[in-house]
């Protein structure tokens, strides 16, 4: 998820415990979702390029997804715009050197457990966590020159709250739209300050993609991987990036993807 030195974008305020689970677990607007069905969303001949701010988004966001995929013999591709080597300030347990090398491992660690039958390729696009914004224009050169024709993004929601994901999106939707290619925002930090009948969130474009009980699972232990992000850190006396309450939202037996193709 990465750093949250800066936990405001306008009114899209990630601070606290935020929106109780069992707000979303008894929400009749996620019922009522239109489903994600992966043939009709990904064409067989795609290629998948999941981008991902920090290292546990592309899990976070999308560890159901990327198992489906796998399974139904999807190439995917997952491009690190950044290593997230700035989510923990002034630590002496977790220095942006450490990070540098922790958090892609973390991330390999994760893949491994999801239990894929392909070698899922990592590009890092090595982008400064923290300063997506002030490196727009890097990251939209650094990302642009990887795309192939068929290719079909996936990534962070451009709204959702954080700003590295919200320029991510905002970065990947616009070369989308450049190259013609197909893009999905998942919602990540969307489920802390949103609530089920938010207008601010485009819930009319919105697809749901339900995950099995094994998908879930395997998500569930694949997010135990990111070590970094969910323990305390004792030399700041900082508590966990990822706090309990955060991580039982993100994994719900669903991920939720906005598709501007998608209406309902």
């Amino acid at each position: 998820m990465g750093t949250l030195n800066h936990p405001i974008v306008e009114d899209r305020i990630i601070q606290g415990e935020g929106t109780a689970l069992e707000t979303w677990q008894q929400s009749q607007r996620l019922d009522h979702l239109k489903v994600l069905a992966l043939n009709e969303v990904f064409p067989l001949s795609s290629r998948i390029c999941i981008v991902a701010p920090h290292p546990d988004d592309e899990i976070l966001g999308c560890g159901g997804l990327i198992q489906q995929l796998d399974a139904a013999g999807y190439e995917i591709v997952l491009f690190a715009v950044t290593n997230g080597t700035a989510s923990h300030p002034d630590s002496t347990l977790y220095t942006p050197d450490q990070l540098d090398h922790i958090r892609p491992q973390e991330t390999a660690n994760a893949l491994g457990i999801l239990d894929l039958k392909q070698t899922i390729k990592r590009i890092a696009l090595n982008i400064q966590d923290g300063e997506v914004a002030q490196q727009h224009d890097q990251l939209a050169d650094a990302l642009k020159p990887y795309l192939q024709a068929k290719d079909i993004l996936v990534t962070t929601f451009e709204h959702d709250g954080h700003p590295d994901h919200e320029i991510t999106g905002q970065v990947s939707r616009q070369i989308a739209a450049e190259l013609s290619l197909k893009c999905l925002q998942v919602l990540i930090w969307t489920w802390h300050w949103a609530s089920p009948e938010d207008t601010r969130i485009p819930w009319n474009k919105a697809l749901k993609l339900e995950l099995s009980p094994e998908q879930l699972k395997l998500k569930s232990e694949a997010m135990q991987c990111f070590e970094s992000q969910l323990e305390p850190d004792p030399s700041t006396g900082k508590a966990a990036i990822v706090s309990s309450s955060a991580l039982e939202r993100l994994l719900q037996p669903w991920e939720v993807y906005i598709d501007d193709e998608s209406h309902l």
